[in-house]
């Protein structure tokens, strides 16, 4: 017992001397606490809805100010369900409601919803219909019915939601902490210093560290992707092509932050430490669990520098939506531009 008491003794020494781990200790619990507790919700707020309006009657009017009249929806008014279906087919509103011609008759609501993101949409719709039950009287006659279709997921499946945000965080775990103890490793065992001052350049170091991760990090997102169309049912509506352009950009991106966690750690430890914390904020500000419309204004600017956010937009697309290049091409540039900087900082960085 008294050996046992000796080297638990060392261990803490060990640990609280090393002014790092003392950081990591405390820092990331207290960040991780704030960042999750006001970005992990999935209340919906202030969500976008289209609203065609067929009738034109002044019970639809009601209806739609009282959309209004909550912090839940902004009702925005198109004139053709074609029209609404664009705005909801590129992102800028999460849900339709139309108001048919013998709406004053038939008493009939028509809802229709994003369902690739399930959760959202399962929120939107049960507000929606919550909000027309309150607003029209019991004795109606007829009753009003409501009318709902999910786009995208008819069934609302999680599956359907989550399996593709797992294959891009599946991928983001393993290349970050791949080049991140890669490079670490051959500094604890000399051999980086070594290669330094060989005829070899820092960029042909670097191509040469990192290529293999990439490798790796394809295969990954092709197994990954397999099992998820294969082994889970999740349909791939869009262009392989898209997927793969994506993937590789992701890849610039992620390689590049591992490579600037390798840059700043002495220790495979330490660098592992480091991509845990840097993996968790980027999940959380992706989107993959909690939408991004319903966090703060200053935690949406922040998943702004997340390439994560752009791939889990690719990957659902092209899963669910049928995505192809064109539409794709503003994520393209983003991780495009967020693997040039973090490449470049973490090359200065390596020199």
């Amino acid at each position: 017992m008294r050996r046992i008491s000796a080297l638990m003794a060392k261990e803490f020494k060990q640990l609280l001397r090393d002014p790092k781990m003392r950081f990591f200790v405390v820092i990331p619990p207290i960040l991780q606490m704030i960042v999750f507790g006001f970005a992990a919700t999935f209340d919906v707020n202030d969500a976008d809805v289209a609203v065609v309006d067929r009738a034109g009657s002044s019970l639809t009017r009601d209806l739609i100010a009282a959309m209004g009249a909550t912090d839940r929806f902004h009702p925005q008014s198109f004139d053709a369900l074609g029209l609404a279906a664009v705005a909801l087919d590129g992102g800028s509103v999460r849900a339709i409601v139309q108001f048919p011609p013998d709406f004053e008759t038939s008493r009939q609501v028509h809802i229709v919803v994003d369902g690739s993101d399930a959760n959202s949409a399962q929120m939107i719709l049960g507000e929606l219909i919550n909000i027309f039950s309150q607003s029209v009287s019991r004795g109606m006659t007829p009753p009003l019915t409501v009318q709902e279709r999910a786009w995208y997921n008819p069934n609302l499946s999680d599956r359907w939601f989550f399996i593709p945000g797992i294959i891009a965080n599946v991928v983001t775990i393993a290349t970050l902490l791949l080049t991140a103890m890669t490079v670490v490793r051959e500094r604890e065992l000399g051999t980086l210093e070594r290669l330094q001052v060989t005829p070899i350049s820092g960029l042909e170091l670097i191509v040469a560290k990192l290529v293999p991760v990439a490798a790796v990090g394809l295969f990954d997102v092709g197994l990954v992707t397999w099992i998820g169309i294969e082994g889970f049912g999740v349909p791939f509506r869009g262009q392989p092509l898209a997927l793969l352009i994506g993937s590789v950009l992701f890849l610039v991106s992620t390689l590049g932050l591992g490579l600037l966690i390798s840059s700043y750690s002495q220790t495979q430890q330490q660098a592992m430490i480091s991509a845990v914390f840097i993996v968790m904020p980027l999940v959380i500000f992706s989107g993959f669990a909690f939408p991004i419309r319903n966090m703060p204004d200053w935690i949406q600017a922040l998943s702004l520098l997340d390439p994560l956010r752009y791939f889990l937009v690719v990957i659902r697309d092209v899963f669910l939506k049928g995505g192809d290049i064109v539409h794709l091409l503003p994520e393209f540039g983003a991780m495009a531009l967020l693997g040039v900087v973090a490449m470049g900082i973490s090359a200065w960085r390596m020199r």
